[in-house]
């Protein structure tokens, strides 16, 4: 039996999905007693695997988890070991997020399996359903670890990366509790890894994160690209010293410098206009005390654009002027490159088929791009992939006040019914 299951007397499918996604918002699926916060390899996520699973299986799948801890359920083809179409997102959250950015892929991908093993229908092809572990990186530097593991692409050095507490990835896979018998760990890493003759696509379907599909009137819509995204680690090393007794003219405020380049990131992303953004998410001052001048401090720049050169120009700049802020201050300044993406095209064919199948469920097909990064980017290297878009209440995204409505939920499910059908071996089926 299922952990927890919310009631089946919904009207529509797409009402079972968002309420299981609003189910996944409270304990023991969020770490966190009064927000939702799911970071890879923590109890919240242990739990969630768990409940993922037994709702897989209630929809006809066999479930499992893979060597880094994404749920992998298969939904099998009339013949057997053919290969599959991949559907999914995360179930990871950042801190204090919304309900529906990432498991609402997932909870549709098993939803849309378990209208076809209702009505016994089977394709010429596997349906796989992918709960990857780690999106966001809001535990451990960097993200989409697990949808690089997926396609071999994920280096060495990621399980060394250590989350605030110390603890590396490499550690926390080797203490992640057993789940159905299973167990991973850091040697089971490699065991992730799928071949490219295995899956024919990935499809992600995913809240929009942005306001223009509301503006438009529109329930659905599908990306055509996400944009490229680099992210630092940028280190300020100044020297701490007594509040009280250091005049602020032989200070080496690490904070305060900090505070200069922060301001700096902002002018140079906007000389840029809107094709670009840039963005310290977190920063962290020592030693922390009210007494002391901050010795060094440390944050994090996420720079993006769907213009690859405007976003390598636009980081250039931004690197210059903290070695120019660093030099003037007389405190070093260190950089480091922990995640560079290149923007991602989806698939021009599946992009035909999408817009197709999402304009037979009432809508226009309206083609967008992608600001925000997402698993897509990672599969789309590996395999022919495409992302559709669900709309979002006033595009509000990693936060609680993150909301679908039921009928746009039931809207993209139907969009994917007929994306299945319409794909190229069911289509030639359908017409023999």
């Amino acid at each position: 039996m299922p952990l927890h299951s919310p009631p089946h007397s919904s009207s529509t499918d797409g009402a079972r999905v968002v309420a299981r996604c609003d189910l996944l918002k409270y304990e023991p699926f969020s770490d966190a007693g009064d927000y939702l916060f799911r970071p890879y390899l923590g109890p919240a996520h242990h739990a969630t695997i768990r409940q993922v699973i037994d709702w897989a299986g209630e929809a006809g799948m066999t479930a499992r988890i893979d060597g880094i801890g994404n749920v992998v359920a298969r939904y099998e083809a009339d013949t057997p070991d053919a290969p599959a179409i991949l559907m999914g997102s995360h179930i990871d959250s950042v801190r204090n997020a919304g309900a529906y950015d990432g498991p609402l892929g997932v909870l549709l991908g098993i939803e849309l399996v378990n209208r076809f093993h209702n009505r016994g229908e089977r394709f010429p092809f596997a349906l796989e359903v992918i709960a990857f572990g780690d999106e966001e990186g809001s535990r451990f530097p960097g993200s989409m670890m697990c949808s690089s593991a997926v396609t071999g692409t994920l280096e060495t050095h990621s399980l060394e990366i250590c989350d605030g507490e110390g603890v590396s990835v490499a550690q926390a896979l080797d203490t992640f509790p057993e789940v159905a018998g299973q167990r991973i760990s850091a040697k089971t890493v490699v065991q992730a890894r799928r071949t490219a003759a295995e899956l024919l696509c990935f499809v992600e379907a995913h809240i929009e994160q942005g306001p223009l599909l509301e503006a438009i009137d529109e329930a659905i819509g599908v990306a055509t690209s996400i944009a490229g995204q680099q992210r630092y680690l940028v280190t300020f090393s100044g020297q701490a010293g007594h509040a009280g007794t250091t005049s602020m003219s032989l200070r080496k405020d690490a904070l305060a410098a900090s505070a200069e380049a922060i301001q700096m990131v902002e002018t140079v992303a906007r000389r840029f206009g809107e094709d670009l953004v840039a963005t310290v998410g977190h920063v962290e001052a020592r030693p922390g005390a009210v007494n002391v001048i901050p010795g060094q401090v440390e944050f994090t720049l996420d720079i993006r654009s769907g213009d690859d050169v405007l976003r390598k120009r636009a980081a250039m700049q931004i690197l210059q002027g903290l070695g120019d802020i660093g030099e003037r201050r007389g405190i070093p300044v260190m950089h480091e490159l922990i995640q560079d993406l290149p923007p991602s095209p989806c698939d021009p064919k599946l992009i035909e088929i999408m817009c197709e199948a999402v304009r037979k469920t009432g809508s226009s097909g309206r083609r967008m791009v992608s600001g925000a990064g997402h698993d897509t980017m990672v599969m789309s290297r590996f395999v022919p992939s495409i992302l559709l878009f669900i709309r979002c209440l006033k595009g509000i995204s990693h936060n609680p006040a993150e909301s679908v409505t039921v009928e746009d939920v039931d809207q993209a499910l139907e969009a994917l019914e007929h994306f299945i059908r319409a794909f190229p071996l069911a289509r030639d089926r359908a017409e023999d």
